[in-house]
């Protein structure tokens, strides 16, 4: 998506551009597939930084407006409500922090005050500030926060949907994630992500871009300190003023071969294994009525592959496309949906041969979810049909070492590298989602391809 977002935007500026994808479809890990006669949505839970209709300032609006777009386009319904449950103490939240304010009252109400000097001191944090985006989280919130529960709870669901770095979290990722899930909050498309997708390819090709499929890169061709190419799959040669890579960082210094002159950001570790299960019947009906309630089954938040495990069941995130506030005229979604999301660990599910890896999607399967139904109503004599991705799928579709969901821990803000016309977009240069990715590629067209002349 950031790279259809780039490509877009330089389109407007009659500058030419191709678009490579390595793959038969376009999305990377935000697609959709189908199967068993039913379409699935890949990766898109909600879109986050939503705002409602008229909004001038934040994420959502700068992109609608920077590419061209309604904000009817995208079709947008926001979520019905949200939950953080951990043992004992489960705070609801919405796309209002007001209420989020009143859940903090109800559960901490020692921290009311705490939580207010909380919201003030993020108010202005300025996304692309590389020298502010250090430092640590945990460290921020404990010098404002007092119940160290309350501090695991904020940031559980802030590192679920878009963080690197095993057990911390980087200040300024904090703030970005904050911000995009309690400021402006989740909504969903009823048609689900294709409908983005349909939106962005429509747009760029009709601006003269061009989109090819099954071109993966097999390097990028380098001269001095500039790239003046890429060498395709198949032996075909491009060349280019500017490049942009939406292929992660240490991916891009590999496709120069330029690893034995940098010393490399640490690949990032942290993926997922997803079940997504099909039920005969909506789950409001059987007790789910949130949009997605994060757990954690201790006072302390896990955030790292597991040690010894394919997988690690003791927190994850249950979501329904079903439960957001769709439009009277759409009605409900066909069929009732969950979908479960559990930290894995990607050498050893790279490690399986074929049958030790399917008797292990199933095994995981069961697992994950019966850690799952502690914490929401048990779902499980309702499947009808389920599938399974694992970190093997997210490798194959984005390439990214150890199928990384969110890349390397260490963000290159200004989309730099180490050639002068060879810039990041996507995830390794900081801004992770649909919007975010969306954003990123605006962001690095605008700052790299359109102020400078040459």
């Amino acid at each position: 998506m950031s790279g259809l977002a780039a490509g877009i935007r330089l389109a407007h500026y009659d500058q030419s551009v191709c678009i490579l994808e390595k793959h038969w479809t376009i999305g990377g890990l935000n697609s959709f597939y189908r199967t068993n006669g039913r379409n699935y949505d890949v990766g898109l839970h909600a879109v986050t930084n939503f705002t409602p209709r008229g909004t001038k300032k934040g994420p959502l609006a700068r992109l609608l407006r920077q590419l061209r777009f309604r904000w009817e386009d995208f079709e947008l319904s926001p979520q019905v409500g949200s939950a953080i449950a951990f043992p004992g103490v489960r705070l609801g939240f919405n796309n209002d922090i007001d209420c989020l304010r009143s859940e903090i009252a109800r559960a901490f109400p020692a921290e009311v005050d705490n939580f207010e000097r909380l919201l003030s001191q993020l108010a202005d944090y300025d996304d692309l500030d590389q020298e502010n985006f250090g430092g640590s989280a945990r460290a921020f919130l404990a010098q404002t926060l007092q119940d160290p529960l309350l501090i695991e709870m904020i940031l559980c669901p802030l590192m679920w949907y878009g963080n690197a770095r095993p057990d911390d979290m980087d200040y300024g990722q904090f703030c970005i994630m904050f911000r995009s899930i309690f400021l402006e909050g989740f909504a969903r498309p009823y048609k689900g992500v294709r409908l983005i997708l349909k939106h962005l390819i429509k747009r760029f090709r009709s601006l003269g871009g061009e989109l090819r499929l099954r071109s993966g890169v097999e390097s990028i061709r380098v001269e001095g300190t500039r790239a003046v190419g890429v060498v395709l799959e198949n032996g075909e040669e491009i060349t280019a003023k500017r490049i942009l890579s939406s292929a992660g960082v240490i991916e891009t210094q590999r496709l120069c071969d330029n690893l034995s002159q940098l010393e490399p950001q640490k690949a990032g570790q942290l993926t997922f294994i997803e079940s997504i299960s099909i039920l005969d019947k909506q789950p409001k009906d059987v007790g789910f009525g949130e949009t997605i309630v994060f757990y954690n089954d201790s006072p302390h938040f896990h955030w790292r592959p597991p040690d010894e495990q394919l997988c690690d069941t003791r927190t994850g995130v249950i979501c329904s496309p079903n439960n957001y506030l769709y439009p009277s005229h759409s009605g409900e979604l066909e069929d009732g949906v969950i979908r479960l999301t559990t930290i894995a660990d990607y050498q050893r599910w790279k490690q399986l041969d074929d049958k030790e890896y399917v008797r292990a999607k199933m095994w995981w399967y069961d697992r994950s979810v019966a850690s799952a139904v502690r914490f929401i109503p048990d779902f499980r004599s309702h499947v009808i049909d389920t599938d399974v991705f694992t970190p093997k799928t997210i490798r194959r579709f984005t390439s990214h070492d150890n199928g990384a969901v969110y890349g390397a821990p260490d963000k290159q803000l200004d989309g730099t590298t180490h050639l002068s016309n060879l810039f990041l977009c996507g995830t390794d240069q900081g801004f992770v989602g649909i919007v975010g990715a969306i954003v990123s590629g605006i962001s690095m067209a605008n700052m790299h391809c359109l102020r400078d002349p040459g």
